[in-house]
């Protein structure tokens, strides 16, 4: 698990808000770096600061919890918190993490709190990773390959598929990009943005782009723009 997770609290009551930070104090591993009573001081929030995980009230005034995830490029792991339980489906439609009834009880945080770290845990399995030699087999129609992870230069959601370049290929398989993003070598491939993970080896040029954000160039002419939020982490992670 990462030596900490930075969180944001969106929610339109400061006594909830503050509440939550209460209860948030007995985990070491969870730094709160900031609050939002609304979705816009949100938004610019989420943008600049990059937080890990959302606890995100829904019913707010003006625009709710849903009308934020619609409005950002790059979503963190959403924790809903709310006094409302007819929200509880909808709200797994966004692909949130878990769902909190208010008043927050501390047993059901901890439950939701130990989840989080099992799920981070899990997805770092070394013994579940691939390598970059590592063959895969790819179907797609008639056509089958089998491929050397370390050979493929994108992938890339288009509707439920997952397109994957390599060579001169792209089939399209039918498995999440999450999933696939989960198998990975590390420090191998990078998350561009919602949509598409490159080969880090298959770059051949960065260039400068609009807002703070990157651009890559890849080895097969592909030009892939990357979100202001993966364009800190690149810049974070790879300079020198």
């Amino acid at each position: 698990m990462k030596t900490s997770i930075k969180a944001v609290i969106v929610e339109d009551s400061r006594l909830a808000r503050k509440e939550l930070k209460l209860l948030l104090n007995d985990y070491d591993h969870i730094e709160i770096i900031g609050e939002a009573e609304n979705v816009d001081e949100a938004y610019e929030l989420i943008n600049s600061d990059f937080p890990d995980l959302l606890f995100l009230d829904i019913n707010m005034p003006e625009k709710d919890g849903f009308a934020l995830l619609e409005m950002l490029d790059e979503i963190p792991t959403v924790i809903f918190t709310t006094a409302y339980d007819e929200y509880a489906i909808k709200s797994f439609e966004y692909n949130a993490f878990d769902y909190l009834l208010k008043p927050i009880n501390k047993s059901r945080l901890q439950k939701t709190i130990d989840k989080l770290q099992i799920t981070e845990n899990s997805e770092k399995e070394v013994n579940n990773l691939l390598t970059p030699t590592s063959q895969v087999f790819l179907k797609d129609g008639e056509d089958c390959w089998m491929v050397a992870i370390q050979e493929i230069t994108l992938f890339e959601i288009v509707g439920n598929y997952t397109r994957v370049y390599f060579k001169d290929k792209k089939p399209l398989i039918y498995k999440s990009l999450n999933k696939i993003e989960s198998r990975l070598p590390l420090n191998y491939f990078f998350r561009v943005n919602r949509q598409q993970i490159v080969n880090l080896k298959h770059i051949v040029n960065v260039t400068p782009w609009f807002n703070g954000k990157l651009k890559f160039t890849l080895k097969n002419e592909i030009e892939v723009e990357v979100s202001r939020r993966q364009s800190v982490k690149f810049k974070q992670e790879l300079e020198f």
